[in-house]
């Protein structure tokens, strides 16, 4: 998948202020600091066309990225930062439930984990909310490239066993870094919104 244009098209709180040109979607979730900016610019191959900020919880609308001028990549507030107070936690909470609730469009979820470490309760909560709305994810395991070879094994199967990934979703390691999983997610996306130039 060629990349020709990205610009951030749309940043939205509310319904009324998404997209009406009924394209894919590709929803990224994940928490706030598993580095969905960086899985982001990564995808799409540009440095800075996402926003990586030292401090989590950054983001704090639904941000529509305009991809070749096909598809978005919607990237949404990231989750479990105690930081953001319990009032704002609820409203991203919300804003994201009103999103799922009324895309036709959406394609395909994207959950980022951290491979590092046992997914978290709010992955777990995610991931089940997710699936409550039958929607079919990817879990993208980010930081591979800090876990040792001898160590991934282990780490996929507690992934796998923490979140109890249906059977129909996937797991892809990830790494910025190393660019292991880009291919793999870029073919992904190209299958879903250009299908005709698949074999």
């Amino acid at each position: 998948m060629k990349i020709n244009d990205v610009k951030l098209a749309i940043s939205a709180v509310r319904r009324s202020q998404y997209p009406e040109d009924n394209k894919p979607e590709f929803l990224l979730v994940g928490r706030s600091n598993v580095g969905k900016s960086s899985f982001i610019n990564s995808i799409i191959e540009r440095k800075s066309a996402a926003r990586v900020s030292s401090k989590p919880g950054k983001t704090q609308t639904l941000n529509f990225y305009s991809i070749n001028d096909d598809f978005y990549l919607v990237d949404v507030p990231g989750y479990g930062y105690a930081n953001v107070s319990k009032k704002v936690q609820q409203k991203f909470g919300l804003m994201i439930e009103e999103y799922l609730e009324h895309r036709d469009n959406l394609m395909k979820v994207f959950m980022l984990v951290d491979f590092r470490i046992k997914p978290t309760n709010d992955d777990l909560l995610m991931y089940n909310f997710l699936k409550y709305h039958n929607l079919p994810v990817i879990i993208v395991a980010t930081k591979v490239d800090k876990v040792s070879r001898n160590d991934r094994e282990k780490q996929k199967n507690l992934i796998n066993n923490e979140l109890n990934i249906h059977e129909e979703d996937e797991l892809v390691l990830f790494s910025t870094k190393t660019k292991l999983g880009k291919a793999e997610i870029q073919k992904k996306l190209s299958n879903i919104v250009y299908p005709q130039k698949e074999e």
